[in-house]
């Protein structure tokens, strides 16, 4: 039990401290990019963040409501991914936790902040004064917009995650295995051969 908690907070620690960087990173990208172009490939950009944490929600959900026997039944078969596959189902606490947790989130933070700015540079352009109203409006309609695109974007990740689960995390296998062996990025732990 001891040695469990101890995991527990490491690995929460860890995610904190992942967290913290990959939001930093992703945050002054998106700033960087948002200041040099137009409201339209702002707008774009912001819809492409949303689209990240809508699929990588689906995959952490897919995780958890994957099936074991058929992933081993292809890893059995050498099917490509498969073996990566059955590693992200045994450690799908993980997987979803980064996916939704981590990415997820760090997604709808970073398409907020990307989204004001895109609305600052649509109302400079709308005119100049310091009227507040279109500026409220615009920000109202806007946000909303890209609220219910999170919402029912997610409602719909999550309805593919739990009906076509193995499809997908066999999928997320792949992608997988072509980061470790051809990239020789380390993705997920390696699995042990014996219990």
């Amino acid at each position: 039990m001891n040695e469990k908690i101890k995991r527990s907070i490491r690995f929460s620690l860890t995610i904190a401290v992942i967290t913290f960087v990959l939001a930093a990173i992703f945050s002054s990208l998106s700033s960087s990019l948002l200041n040099n172009v137009s409201w339209l490939i702002g707008l774009i950009l912001v819809l492409f963040i949303v689209l990240i944490g809508i699929v990588f929600d689906m995959l952490g959900i897919a995780s958890t409501a994957a099936n074991e026997a058929p992933l081993h039944a292809m890893a059995a078969e050498k099917v490509t991914g498969a073996k990566e596959a059955v590693n992200i189902y045994k450690n799908a606490d993980k997987f979803a936790s980064f996916c939704n947790d981590v990415i997820g989130d760090i997604s709808g933070i970073v398409s907020g902040s990307a989204l004001t700015i895109v609305i600052l540079d649509i109302t400079k352009l709308i005119h100049g004064t310091a009227e507040p109203t279109p500026h409220i409006i615009l920000s109202v309609v806007l946000t909303s917009l890209v609220a219910a695109l999170t919402v029912g974007g997610k409602a719909l990740g999550k309805y593919f995650a739990i009906n076509s689960s193995t499809q997908i995390i066999l999928l997320a296998g792949k992608i997988i295995y072509f980061i470790e062996e051809k990239l020789k990025i380390r993705v997920l732990p390696k699995t042990n051969k014996k219990k």
